[in-house]
């Protein structure tokens, strides 16, 4: 058999792993609320080559690859135990295994997830009725996020509130929930039952409420019950505002996609143990501050931020105008589609919300760009401590984006070909680009992060309405 022949054969027989995979992560997800990932990374609903993919970017992070067999063995053992709610990370479980010297799998995932051993059934994931107020980018996104997971515990997609725009407002709706320019077709089936005003995605029913004002609303009337708002539109930013979606019957609590006045900033795995059962009213801040907030958490903690500055080169949103015309904000009536735009940004002064002491430190500033998605901010930094060499901060970044509490918000590269479309999709709040990193040698450094400012915000909102809910899933291994 030649190398080639050897190669395609060991190509095939992971094929099948991976085939042999998907029910048994399905399984588990359906009947025992249990989630599969790798790294972070949801292996529910994902096809052959995305498990393979997975398994593959593993050699990035641990610097050896996961191999499929591994994976296909755990769950087998796994499916045998009738688990209660968990989360279950493969790359973590299969190192974890190998470092303990067993040879049995088995009695020693039992051992390992012991707490949860038989517990189908007898212990009760979070769960909550989610309402979407607003189905705009952010909106739909975080609809097709809450889509792909709605058989297991967590959050659970409703409802949307929109304004009615024409007599087919449905299936315009359910077209661009299904078609997206920037992040591809919806992964599934999408129908639509105009007679219940009733879009059905994946099997689930999400009712389409057409209403000008939060107060109006009965969400009780469609069994909603003490539903979390997510308020999409931007158009209140203050507790006050915000207050009247309270006002609605059915509504508990209210999450804001913008940063609020008046009311907690949560970037999560910074300050998201801050959130309290008593706040009904929370934000999720920007996608600027989600993408920037962590680095610099990382960079105050190990070297101390004395002063930075933060420039972001933002790709162009709804609020500008395509051609020039009328606006009322400086220079974005200016062609978005033609034009390098200056423009404000409350990021950096917002980042002191989730890092008080970084408070009155930081100033910034933006640049809008003629693309659809993915942003990216420059942070220059002078620190307390001298930073060391490039290597030794990359070395630092990298370490903290694998293993660290702040792994799901931080990823790393230092691909020499990578540019702004490579991060479409990315569920990291921001991912350091190893190779633009620059230090003197002393206490200043320049650090570039992309950010997709449309889908990883959309994740680091989805982890704030978990952690509203009131739990994550206990993870194994634990971090």
């Amino acid at each position: 058999m030649t190398t080639s022949d050897a190669v395609h054969q060991q190509w095939l027989e992971h094929e099948a792993q991976a085939e042999a995979m998907i029910p048994l992560i399905g399984k588990l997800n359906r009947k025992n609320e249990v989630v599969v990932s790798i790294h972070g990374h949801t292996l529910i609903n994902r096809s052959v080559i995305q498990i393979l993919k997975a398994h593959r970017q593993t050699k990035q992070i641990d610097g050896v690859e996961l191999l499929p067999a591994q994976s296909l063995a755990i769950l087998q053992a796994a499916s045998k135990l009738d688990l209660g709610p968990c989360s279950l990370g493969l790359a973590g479980l299969q190192r974890k295994f190998a470092a303990s010297g067993s040879e049995n799998l088995e009695a020693w995932l039992q051992q390992e997830l012991a707490p949860l051993v038989g517990k189908k059934g007898q212990i009760e994931a979070p769960s909550q009725d989610i309402v979407l107020y607003g189905f705009g980018r952010i909106g739909r996104l975080l609809a097709r996020i809450l889509l792909e997971r709605s058989s297991g515990p967590g959050p659970k997609l409703r409802a949307v509130v929109v304004r009615k725009n024409s007599d087919n407002d449905l299936h315009k709706r359910a077209s661009l929930l299904q078609r997206d320019s920037v992040h591809g077709p919806f992964r599934g089936t999408i129908t639509v039952d105009e007679e219940n005003s009733t879009i059905i995605a994946n099997g689930n029913p999400v009712r389409f409420i057409y209403a000008s004002d939060p107060s109006e609303i009965d969400y009780t009337t469609y069994g909603i019950q003490d539903a979390i708002v997510v308020d999409n539109t931007g158009r209140w930013r203050d507790d006050q505002s915000l207050a009247r979606h309270l006002e609605a019957k059915g509504a508990a609590r209210v999450l804001l996609t913008a940063p609020g006045k008046g009311v907690k900033n949560i970037v999560c795995g910074v300050n998201d143990r801050d959130i309290e059962s008593s706040d009904i009213i929370l934000s999720a801040a920007s996608c600027t501050t989600n993408a920037i907030t962590p680095v610099l958490a990382v960079m105050d903690e190990v070297f101390g931020v004395k002063r930075g500055h933060v420039e972001t080169v933002h790709s162009f949103t709804n609020d500008q105008n395509l051609i020039d015309n009328f606006h009322k904000g400086d220079r974005r009536g200016r062609s978005a589609a033609l034009n390098m735009v200056i423009t404000e940004t409350g990021a950096a002064k917002a980042v002191s919300k989730a890092l008080p002491q970084l408070e009155g430190k930081l100033t910034g500033n933006a640049i809008r760009v003629p693309t659809p998605d993915v942003s990216m901010a420059i942070l220059s930094l002078q620190l307390d401590k001298p930073v060391g060499s490039k290597d030794e901060l990359n070395d630092l970044l990298r370490e903290r984006s694998r293993r660290g509490a702040l792994r799901r918000q931080i990823d790393y590269t230092d691909s020499p070909e990578v540019v702004s479309t490579d991060f479409v999709g990315s569920r990291a709040a921001g991912i350091v680009d190893g190779l633009a990193t620059i230090t003197s040698g002393d206490e200043n450094a320049i650090l570039y992060v992309w950010y997709d400012n449309e889908f990883g915000y959309s994740c680091q909102v989805i982890r704030v309405l978990e952690t509203m809910i009131g739990g994550k899933l206990q993870a194994f291994p634990a971090s």
